[in-house]
């Protein structure tokens, strides 16, 4: 037993006096080259969209948002805050297939959702809420003008309070409401280039309209400085099918999405 555990030392020692004098290596790991060096990852994981209640119009009618992604570029996407304007509604619907089928466009921002701003105008198919105020005259702007249309006071109507609520809550990087019929592209606030680039994915032309009293455009535009879009469809929207509307004007508020970068 002795005389064994007297070869294997002499066998460690031969070994380490090979190694130090360079004369032995230890046999080199594989290396991988080629193919076997890719190293296929996931997809980025794109959260679930979220519904959220955010109020209810004068008659209970839900107002609910859709949550999309997550980041610090915060986009509010919003329709139908007057009822007879349905193809807005239907364009910010589409707008939420299109992003949920594709999630890279969602990587490092957040999309706020509203198809519905006006539930009740919407089922009545009337500009107004059933209180008779345009919902796009109620807010709380330095311009705003108080009566029976616009309402005697800023936010007398629980749909503009929730739309304000949305605002306060989120803090949006860029808003853009969809509109119908003056077919163009009107801004407020900071927004000349968003608008620019927006006109680059569809036949709508820049117009400035200028902030009507009490509006969304006056109030988060002109007095939040947050770049407001007012996306002005064609009157003859309404007759087109969905299809035929995301092919149109899909592209033009994906750039909203997506600005500074161009829509992939």
């Amino acid at each position: 037993m002795v005389r064994e555990w007297s070869v294997v030392v002499r066998i460690l020692l031969l070994v380490g006096v090979l190694t130090l004098s360079g004369c032995y290596e230890p046999e080199p790991r594989p290396t991988i080259t080629g193919e076997e060096s890719r190293v296929t990852l996931p997809p980025p994981q794109t959260p679930p969209a979220q519904h959220q209640l955010m109020g209810r119009s004068v008659k209970g009618r839900p107002i609910m948002i859709q949550v999309l992604g997550q980041g610090s570029d915060t986009v509010f996407v919003m329709g139908a805050i007057h009822g007879d304007e349905p193809a807005s509604a239907t364009l910010v619907e589409r707008l939420s297939e299109h992003l949920r089928k594709n999630p890279h466009l969602l990587q490092g921002r957040r999309v706020i959702l509203l198809p519905v701003t006006n539930p009740d105008g919407l089922a009545a198919r009337t500009r107004e809420n059933v209180h008779g105020i345009d919902l796009n005259r109620n807010f709380e702007a330095a311009n705003r003008v108080d009566n029976e249309t616009n309402g005697h006071s800023a936010l007398t109507e629980p749909e503009s309070r929730t739309l304000q609520k949305i605002i306060r809550e989120y803090g949006p990087s860029r808003i853009v409401s969809i509109h119908q019929p003056l077919t163009c592209i009107d801004f407020d606030g900071p927004a000349r280039a968003l608008a620019t680039r927006m006109a680059q994915y569809c036949d709508l032309p820049i117009k400035k309209l200028g902030a009507k009293p009490g509006s969304l455009g006056a109030f988060t535009g002109e007095e939040l400085k947050i770049p407001t879009i007012t996306f002005e469809l064609p009157e003859g929207a309404t007759s087109l099918r969905a299809t035929a509307l995301w092919e149109q004007y899909g592209r033009s508020v994906l750039a909203a999405i997506t600005y500074p970068e161009h829509p992939l």
